[in-house]
């Protein structure tokens, strides 16, 4: 189950959520964090799926790493809609160096028991992840 890289094993419960968030949309969005001392992942935040981007930048602290997934909805050229499920990986450059090692190395591996995610971002400040960036990340 721990990753072998950094040790790091993944809660039942975020895979759980990221399928409830995937098939049936009872999520906008999850918020996961590291617990150090359990060297686990666990769900730190879910956002209710009428909670808006900004409820979800909101909920990022501004300096302590996190991961999360968005589910994004927009509407095609064609005017359909449709929605995207976005992974972030937030590393603030105020995080501490340590907290930012650890994410980092842990990312992959943890990414890997979420499938069906469709778009990837590392953003070390909000405007790396901006509206304007998963919309051009969507087409």
């Amino acid at each position: 189950m721990a990753n072998a890289a950094s040790g790091m094993a993944v809660h039942d419960d975020c895979k759980l959520k990221f399928l409830e968030l995937k098939a049936k949309r009872t999520y906008r969005y999850i918020v996961y964090k590291i617990e150090e001392k359990q060297k686990q992942v666990v769900v730190e935040k879910l956002g209710e799926p009428a909670n808006g981007y900004e409820d979800f930048t909101a909920s990022l602290p501004a300096d302590e790493c996190r991961y999360a997934v968005y589910d994004f909805d927009f509407v095609t050229e064609e005017n359909c809609q449709k929605s995207k499920i976005f992974f972030i990986a937030w590393s603030p450059d105020s995080a501490r160096v340590r907290s930012k090692m650890i994410y980092a190395s842990s990312k992959d591996r943890f990414k890997r028991e979420l499938d069906g995610i469709q778009v990837e971002l590392q953003a070390t400040d909000p405007t790396e992840m901006g509206l304007d960036v998963f919309k051009s990340r969507v087409n």
